[in-house]
């Protein structure tokens, strides 16, 4: 009952709305651009680049632009090879499946790089997560944009992010000193935690896509790298409890930002009202995400869905059902691996206890 009590609590605010204002202004503007342009076709470019405004969210002006840049150049990086990936299968000749295959393995392997290069950087938020749906989403496009154009999208949101990071220091009321941040020193444990935390990241992705796309080629579903995402949710938090919880939260909020993204696309809404509404989502995504991460999944939920309609229109029925389905297996994956060391140890303890008795 504790634990489910905890799923529903709030936390205290701390003027969350200046964080989630710089990020829903971030996706906003380069969107509603490349709308006006007629791009759509490289809209998820720009929509991963404004993934760096989400870093250093509570930091002085001078420690978030650095905290920025550093996730800026990681997501570029991820961005780039997502986008050669996606060329791999029809480069090399590769079937479809065998190109699902490999993707599955490349997406894994972003997974555990990147959990142990945010560690590295103590970054925040931790983890992979996006770097993951980074990958996989831009490496799952068939028909892909020319690579030049794809990456000048994503540098110059990433730099216009990078602008909107410090743009309150024009107000003076607002301004923090801008002091270097110190230099990056990793103790033994700390670098011993970044290698566990990865290889964690590598073992749920890996296992939750396994187990997504074997399981999609036979039921007929598709999009195994939401099963992936999900599944490191978990990996996130001090407490197994807490991991636990951040799970099962991934769960509840999925189904109930599924019922908020039915309820937009019966709008059958214009290309420029769909990007006003991921500006919102965005908005209640990063005032939520730390307070309540089940309420901000109601909102990252349609955010994610929406994006990828529209770079890649499909049935909004195969989608919804695919997110649940996906989500379900990844975030029970997630919440496998969570539990699998500490019930480990509880058998060894037994074993121990029985051989001393004996």
């Amino acid at each position: 009952m504790k634990l489910f009590a905890e799923m529903f609590t709030i936390g205290p605010g701390n003027k969350d709305h200046h964080p989630a204002l710089r990020c829903a202004v971030g996706v906003f503007v380069p969107l509603i651009t490349l709308v006006l342009l007629g791009r759509l076709d490289v809209a998820i470019f720009a929509s991963f680049g404004a993934f760096t405004g989400i870093y250093g969210r509570g930091e002085p002006h001078a420690v978030r632009f650095v905290l920025q840049l550093r996730a800026g150049l990681l997501m570029l990086l991820v961005i780039f090879l997502a986008a050669l990936a996606a060329r791999m299968g029809p480069a090399w000749g590769l079937d479809a499946a065998t190109h699902t295959w490999l993707l599955v393995l490349a997406t894994t392997l972003v997974a555990g790089a990147c959990s142990v290069a945010i560690s590295w950087l103590r970054l925040r938020p931790a983890g992979s997560l996006f770097h993951i749906f980074a990958f996989a989403a831009i490496a799952s496009i068939p028909n892909q944009p020319p690579l030049w154009q794809g990456m000048l999208v994503a540098v110059l949101t990433t730099v216009f992010a990078l602008l909107v990071g410090f743009s309150s220091r024009i107000l003076p009321s607002h301004r923090t000193p801008w002091t270097r941040p110190p230099r990056i020193r990793r103790t033994a444990t700390e670098k011993r935690t970044a290698w566990l935390e990865g290889l964690g990241y590598l073992v749920a992705a890996g296992l939750a896509g396994t187990l997504a796309t074997w399981a999609g080629s036979r039921l007929g579903f598709g999009h195994n790298y939401w099963a992936m995402v999900a599944a490191v949710v978990p990996l996130v938090g001090h407490t197994t409890r807490h991991r636990v919880r951040r799970g099962i939260q991934r769960i509840i909020g999925t189904v109930l930002g599924l019922l908020v993204l039915a309820a937009v696309l019966l709008v059958g809404l214009q290309p420029w009202q769909t990007v006003l509404v991921m500006a919102l989502c965005q908005f209640g995504a990063e005032m939520f995400i730390i307070r309540q991460y089940l309420l901000a999944q109601v909102f990252v939920t349609p955010l994610a869905l929406i994006s990828t309609l529209l770079v890649v229109p499909a049935s909004p029925a195969f989608l919804l059902r695919d997110r649940i389905v996906e989500t379900v297996i990844g975030a029970a994956v997630g919440i496998t691996v969570v539990l699998a060391p500490a019930l480990w140890r509880r058998v060894r303890s037994r074993q121990g206890g029985v051989t001393t008795a004996a």
